[in-house]
């Protein structure tokens, strides 16, 4: 079976905001299937922040994109060849996006059920999105019956999840961040949140008192910078406060200072801590259980925002980076 595929390369590594000639449009052949193995024509394709931070030749928790190689990610389709024990035919979920036919690795590869959930949903709140905000909230920073719950990003994949799940775990009041009127209407009219913040208003920590005058209990924190310097000084006794990311600071070619009120989470005993979503894919089963359930019921909302077309993927990774999508970033291939 001679295939050619389109795949997008990383040309070059960014300093500071990545740009569209960061990014090379090619053509390959793909390669015949080895023992274990299934190919797959990807049919979407997830575009998530955290990509940024592969760009960059530097030590991390996963290897950086390699140069003049196509670029990876999430990605859903159907097996079209098959030398394993999954089927022609079945829909898949994986992690070399970023083209159009992929060579998985069996063992690589999670069969998924196309009538149990869409594919955007299945690489949204069905995958590593969903479970970052169930995660964070179980695990990392475990919300209470009765919390005060404050998450950034409220209008992005991750975070219009989180603020409805601190609901499900017995949150009284949910607060969100968003940048704009129309992302903080989403927030409270499409996700439920009981508050908006639109931080290009200013002064976070006026707005966050005024939503939450007694403090906050946790911090869903995807931001990072004056987000988490308003959360710390919003926090309660014992609060709790989860890193899932930095976004603020994902394109500055130096290193972002930290909050300068750290310390106060000493006289708060109140905890930190960041996390990784692959320390928690023992959760995956569990999760799914349960938001299955909560998207047959309409009790779990998810929005996302696509573009059409592989050649234009980059364009889709710097929109997230500038704060274009409401809900989950998807390219359709």
């Amino acid at each position: 079976m001679n295939i050619r595929s389109r795949e997008i390369h990383l040309a070059a590594r960014p300093e500071g905001e990545p740009a569209g000639t960061d990014f090379r449009l090619a053509t390959v052949d793909v390669p015949e299937l080895g023992e274990g193995q299934i190919l797959v024509r990807n049919t979407w394709i997830s575009v998530d922040p955290y990509m940024r931070g592969r760009m960059d030749d530097v030590p991390s928790y996963i290897p950086p994109f390699a140069l003049d190689e196509a670029m990876e990610g999430s990605a859903y389709g159907e097996v079209v060849d098959s030398r394993a024990d999954i089927a022609v035919g079945a829909h898949v979920v994986h992690f070399l996006g970023w083209r159009e036919y992929a060579v998985v690795d069996a063992a690589a590869a999670t069969v998924v059920d196309p009538a149990l959930a869409t594919p955007q949903q299945w690489l949204g709140v069905l995958g590593t999105t969903g479970l970052t905000a169930y995660a964070a909230l179980t695990r990392t920073a475990p919300v209470r019956d009765g919390d005060v719950v404050f998450v950034s990003a409220a209008a992005g994949a991750v975070g219009s999840v989180a603020g409805q799940l601190a609901r499900k775990l017995g949150a009284a009041t949910v607060i969100g961040s968003a940048g704009g009127p129309l992302k903080t209407e989403r927030v409270l009219e499409d996700f439920g949140f009981d508050a908006a913040i639109d931080y290009k208003q200013g002064n976070l920590p006026r707005q966050l008192a005024a939503a939450a005058p007694e403090g906050i209990d946790v911090y869903v924190d995807h931001v990072g910078g004056d987000h988490l310097e308003a959360a710390i000084g919003a926090l309660r006794h014992g609060g709790r406060i989860a890193l899932v990311g930095a976004i603020s600071g994902y394109n500055s070619p130096d290193a972002v200072p930290g909050p300068r009120n750290t310390f106060r989470l000493a006289a708060k005993e109140a905890t930190m801590r960041g996390m990784l979503v692959n320390s928690h894919f023992d959760l995956f089963g569990e999760y799914i259980g349960k938001a299955v359930g909560w998207l047959a019921d309409g009790s779990l909302r998810t929005e996302e925002t696509v573009v059409d077309g592989l050649e234009n993927a980059p364009e889709a990774f710097l929109g997230v980076l500038r704060g274009a999508n409401t809900g989950k970033m998807l390219v359709r291939v």
